[in-house]
């Protein structure tokens, strides 16, 4: 048997991201507007579940990270919609023969909390995805002490599986 007839197994990523609160701009997490006093200063909009969500992707297929498709020192991503970045990560993954599972994350954060909002992010990167959202995992936790109370941090595994075609 050749190597194209076997089929692939299903790859996994990893990715992480982190980002410090900032007053005076909007807190975007898993394109949701969340309220609150201060939001994540970042070269983009700040959206750490999707910054990572992003790498968990591209890594999954071997294809960099979110500095190779959209470096921090090109002025064109100044406050860019972090939408962007996974729709192009999707792009990547089915150029590759892959299509999404699931998706399970953890966000780091003392505040504000996530639980009035995870329904709406899960729904939202569900949509972002093309998933349902039974396949989307929103958690949330306190950092406990950890010493990051001004920051955001979240960390997001994917699952891709096989294009097949009929």
């Amino acid at each position: 048997m050749s190597n194209s007839q076997v089929p692939r197994t299903p790859r996994i990523g990893y990715g992480w991201d982190s980002h410090e609160f900032q007053p005076g701009i909007p807190l975007k997490i898993g394109g949701v507007l969340i309220p609150h006093h201060a939001g994540l200063a970042g070269h983009s909009d700040g959206d750490v579940l999707l910054h990572a969500l992003t790498d968990a992707l591209l890594g999954a297929i071997a294809a960099g990270d979110i500095g190779t498709y959209f470096p921090p020192t090109d002025p064109k991503w100044k406050g860019a919609d972090s939408t962007v970045f996974v729709r192009e990560a999707l792009k990547q993954i089915e150029e590759a023969g892959y299509v999404v599972g699931n998706v399970d994350s953890t966000l780091i954060l003392a505040a504000p909390k996530i639980g009035p909002h995870a329904k709406a992010i899960q729904q939202h990167v569900a949509e972002l995805l093309g998933v349902d959202p039974s396949c989307v995992g929103i958690k949330a936790k306190t950092p406990e002490g950890m010493g990051t109370d001004n920051a955001a941090i979240a960390h997001v595994a994917v699952l891709l599986n096989e294009i097949c075609w009929p």
